[in-house]
């Protein structure tokens, strides 16, 4: 069957006289219900907008006849603008219904076609896991705190007095030779090392002191075992008992307990301006090869003085390590820029 209201067609309505006096409210009962009816057969909100403008626009019958009620006599005014309003209200509140119902059927579709299982599991998602330098430093940093340190931390835009001059490294010092520095100004750089936290911590704090200071350190030079940007872990123990002998026992548990297993280790005598006597610390590999891995000494007085401590009644003792360097030795790894190409392949392997 053709839809009427589909081919904006008015045939189904009943053909009425255009003169609104030649009207009974029969005929425009009948003709309201005729609209109604064919209101209900549009199924799109598009048709059904085209269908409103028939029969309630300017060119409606509706409009039409309401055009006549000034001819008309005050009592025929009521009658008939009475009918007129009544129909008109039908055929409004029809199509405002009708419309209503077809945005939410419409609404209700979209809904379920563009519907999500939620339930169902992310394609592709992958649980992620700490950087390798971060699990390092972590597996370092819970042996010191069982052992008594405090973790401490400070600025890596440094001062050259505490980065060097508090640490018994003068202006002509060689040993700034053994750091590629970079400089702000004359006075303001990128932290070499961590020990600077060593100082601010001595000045601000009576000892007894003992703490660890892991953190970013920069030097400027670039190769297979070497990073403009690294990270070291150093550790300080300030009292007035700290004996060479306790550095030692403490760096010989600490290297056993780090790599779950018995070492060969070797105390090496070396020089920092900052301790005295200082060693390089070396293990025996399973290839029979000494490595190097940390250095370490007792606190150099002139170190202490320089943070107002009492030289005299107070010993201390200091170490420092690179934290690539033992991630290298415990993963198995000859590059260190593969730590910082961010390379998921690599970096997928620690997980």
């Amino acid at each position: 069957m053709t839809n009427p209201a589909a081919n904006n067609d008015l045939s189904a309505l009943p053909t009425l006289s255009s003169e609104l006096n030649e009207l009974n409210e029969a005929q425009l009962i009948e003709f309201a219900n005729a609209a109604e009816a064919l209101i209900l057969q549009v199924n799109d909100v598009r048709l059904l907008q085209d269908l409103r403008v028939q029969l309630t626009g300017k060119k409606s019958p509706l409009t039409g006849w309401s055009k006549q009620m000034g001819k008309l006599s005050s009592d025929d005014k009521k009658t008939y603008g009475g009918w007129l309003h009544e129909v008109r209200s039908r055929i409004q509140e029809a199509l405002t219904a009708h419309q209503q119902q077809l945005e939410m059927t419409a609404l209700n579709a979209k809904l379920a076609s563009e519907s999500i299982d939620i339930t169902l599991p992310a394609r592709g998602a992958q649980k992620g896991h700490l950087h390798p330098v971060t699990m390092i430093t972590q597996r370092m940093q819970q042996y010191f705190i069982q052992a008594g340190f405090n973790v401490a931390t400070g600025p890596e835009v440094e001062s050259d007095y505490y980065n060097f001059e508090a640490l018994n490294i003068p202006e002509h010092h060689p040993a700034r030779a053994m750091h590629d520095t970079f400089y702000f100004d004359a006075h303001y750089l990128l932290r070499t090392q961590t020990s600077n936290v060593q100082i601010h911590t001595m000045e601000k704090n009576e000892p007894p002191i003992r703490i660890i200071c892991p953190g970013r350190v920069y030097r400027n030079d670039s190769d297979q075992t070497h990073s403009p940007m690294f990270h070291q872990l150093e550790g300080l123990m300030v009292t007035e008992r700290s004996t060479f002998a306790e550095l030692k026992g403490l760096i010989n548990e600490f290297l056993e307990v780090f790599f779950g297993k018995e070492l060969t280790i070797r105390f090496r005598p070396s020089f920092f301006p900052f301790t005295e006597p200082s060693a390089e610390v070396d293990i025996l590999d399973g290839n029979g090869k000494w490595l190097e891995v940390m250095g370490c000494g007792m606190v150099h007085p002139q170190v202490l003085t320089n943070c107002g401590i009492d030289a005299e009644k107070y010993t201390g003792f200091a170490f420092g390590m690179g934290i690539e360097r033992f991630a290298m030795l415990y993963y198995g790894i000859d590059d260190l820029r593969l730590f910082f190409q961010n390379d998921v392949r690599f970096l997928k392997q620690f997980g």
